[in-house]
């Protein structure tokens, strides 16, 4: 692993999976995917956002994985899951559906936690067998389904025309990010953070995000650039809970407002006061408490457990 993927110690070292396998998607590409906790407990997967990696989901891991079993894997080009020349919403798509083949039994349902481009990849697979036959609860944290780079507030200027170049273009810059400096860990708290971030919360979320090679974060991008997923906001169907940091830049506030509106069965959106994108890393307790209410709700222990 690069020195870079994540934190060593605390809350957001990424505890050890019980155990590692590949899933294979459609095109072939391979995904590595990690289980944590015990086996017969109720399932819950987890699917990471741009730049990202199963290192992200390190603490929500550590306290499901008591009384879960927590799914999580690599998004194509991301941590350990190599890079395909393939990138868009139906790739997306196929590789979640190939990780709940992998890991699920035939109508085991799980609550599906996405962040950021996980949810865009929840929202890409409403239209999926897998996905109808394996989501019991879906939870949507800090993401949108359209309008990312027209919304954004990353660039502190009045929305329009410029403000979309701009924001496109930062984006999807072809600079490498390089080693995780004080600048860097400013720069990156100011975009997807909020103001009252721990420095170690801005240190372990550096570290994954400088990590992701800089062909594939230019490469998503694109897709993210480009990104028209209403028509997945009214095919989803499973009971779903959606939040949102109130100062996230990336996917402000108005984008999980639409979701909910839009969603046939929205079971709550919770804006979290001062919270920026990372909202699973920014307040981890609340986003796990969420998932965990929802096993509770509407996940059952598969028979024979």
């Amino acid at each position: 692993m690069s020195r870079l993927l994540h934190v060593a110690s605390g809350p957001y070292a990424p505890p050890v999976p019980a155990r590692e396998l590949t899933a294979v998607s459609a095109d072939g590409a391979r995904l590595h995917v990690e289980v944590h906790g015990p086996e017969s407990a109720p399932p819950v997967v987890l699917v990471h956002g741009w730049t990202c990696s199963t290192a992200f989901w390190a603490a929500q891991i550590r306290d499901l994985a008591a009384d879960h079993r927590v799914i999580a894997y690599d998004q194509r080009g991301h941590g350990r899951s190599p890079a395909s020349s393939a990138c868009g919403t139906d790739v997306l798509a196929d590789d979640l559906e190939a990780v709940l083949k992998a890991t699920l039994a035939p109508g085991e349902k799980a609550v599906i936690a996405g962040h950021s481009m996980g949810g865009m990849t929840v929202l890409a697979a409403t239209g999926r067998p897998a996905l109808r036959e394996h989501a019991a609860a879906v939870v949507l944290c800090s993401t949108g389904s359209s309008r990312l780079v027209a919304e954004s507030t990353v660039v502190p200027i009045r929305p329009g025309p410029l403000r979309t170049w701009l924001t496109r273009r930062i984006l999807g810059s072809r600079a490498p990010l390089g080693p995780v400096t004080p600048l860097a860990r400013r720069i990156l708290k100011y975009g997807t953070m909020g103001p009252g971030s721990a420095p170690h919360m801005i240190e372990a979320c550096a570290r994954i995000v400088h990590a992701c090679p800089r062909r594939v974060r230019r490469a998503w991008s694109h897709v993210l650039d480009l990104l028209d997923l209403d028509h997945g906001v009214r095919q989803l169907a499973a009971p779903t809970a959606v939040l949102v940091g109130t100062a996230d830049r990336l996917t402000p506030p108005v984008h999980s407002r639409a979701l909910a509106a839009a969603l046939p069965h929205c079971v709550g959106l919770t804006e979290l006061t001062g919270m920026g994108h990372m909202t699973p890393v920014e307040a981890p307790e609340l986003v796990s408490a969420r998932i965990r209410q929802l096993v509770g709700t509407y996940a059952h222990v598969k028979e024979g457990a």
